[in-house]
């Protein structure tokens, strides 16, 4: 190889590393480690010397630029993304109910006509056999129920990948399409950090308390998800303010969780029942006082279960009533 082919494979080599921006980090004409990408430009740029380093780089962004939500939508030109809560992952085609043509005009009866035909036969081939139309059914069902339960958008997609998984595992066979499906909703509900009570999940079921934690307990060994224990100062945010009580009693009721599961109360008990014993505690210490029975028709348990676990938490706060 002579001196002129070496210089040359060496100059292609620099242009090679300088073409990966991520691996360009010195300044071939001063060394100095302070290159840094101008995002306005598309330039990487010697903050030492000002050489630039590179420019013209690809921008992998639309070529438009939008300031609002309808701006965006209006000049976007993909449709929506993919999402595990239908069973066709959105990958579908919809034809529009208001049979209405890209102006905005009202379409003839004949092609109104037409159009009905197609949106009928297109609802039927969505599904080709009964598998995807039991599926489309439990994806429907769990996303009725997380609205009732106001969960966000993400407990939705979790709790139709947990369905997915238990569908491909063949663990529905010989149970209810409802019940999986709803052990699915209160399994992702506990993954996500928004626990919902077995009460609260059969409240907006279609089947009993009973059955949902059965199949929860089955599923969750099956696939192995490994839940972690709920911790009842999660429900007191949300038993508060159904309450109507201050953050003082919030971080008071908070206080006394704590306080008391470090000495071991807290095992064996039920969350629920015990964020409300500490909620009722903490409106009395606060002069926010609420009776056991409001309390307890908000967390879904007995006044007994709140006298109970309340007893406890004010003996071992030192507390006397």
């Amino acid at each position: 190889m002579t001196r002129a082919s070496r210089q040359r494979e060496r100059e292609r080599e620099s242009i090679g590393e300088q073409g990966n921006s991520e691996r360009v980090s010195t300044c071939p004409e001063c060394g100095s480690d302070s290159v840094v990408k101008d995002a306005d430009r598309g330039e990487l740029v010697c903050d030492d010397c000002s050489l630039v380093v590179e420019e013209g780089n690809i921008d992998p962004g639309p070529e438009w630029r939008a300031f609002n939500h309808q701006e965006r939508q209006k000049k976007s030109r993909v449709g929506a993304p993919t999402t595990k809560t239908m069973h066709d992952k959105g990958l579908t085609t919809t034809i529009d109910w208001k049979d209405k043509d890209a102006y905005g005009r009202s379409i003839s009866s004949k092609k109104r006509s037409q159009m009905h035909r197609l949106r009928k036969w297109q609802e039927r081939i969505r599904t080709k056999d009964a598998g995807e139309r039991n599926l489309q059914f439990a994806l429907s069902e769990v996303d009725r129920m997380a609205s009732a339960l106001g969960v966000p958008r993400s407990v939705r997609e979790v709790a139709s990948v947990i369905y997915r998984r238990a569908l491909k595992d063949d663990l529905i066979r010989g149970r209810s399409i409802e019940g999986v499906a709803t052990s699915a909703l209160y399994a992702a509900c506990r993954k996500q950090g928004i626990p919902r009570s077995l009460e609260e999940i059969a409240d907006v079921s279609r089947v009993e308390r009973k059955e949902i934690g059965r199949t929860y307990r089955y599923i969750s060994q099956e696939l192995g998800l490994e839940m972690e224990p709920v911790d009842p100062k999660k429900y007191v945010p949300r038993f508060c303010s159904e309450l109507d009580l201050s953050g003082e009693v919030q971080t008071k009721a908070k206080e006394i969780i704590e306080t008391t599961a470090e000495q071991g109360l807290l095992s064996g008990k039920s969350p629920t029942g015990y964020a409300a014993a500490a909620i009722y505690a903490a409106s009395l210490l606060c002069n926010e006082k609420k009776t056991q029975r409001e309390v307890a028709d908000v967390a879904q348990v007995t006044e007994v279960t709140i006298r109970n676990r309340y007893q406890e938490q004010i003996e071992a706060m030192g507390i006397h009533n």
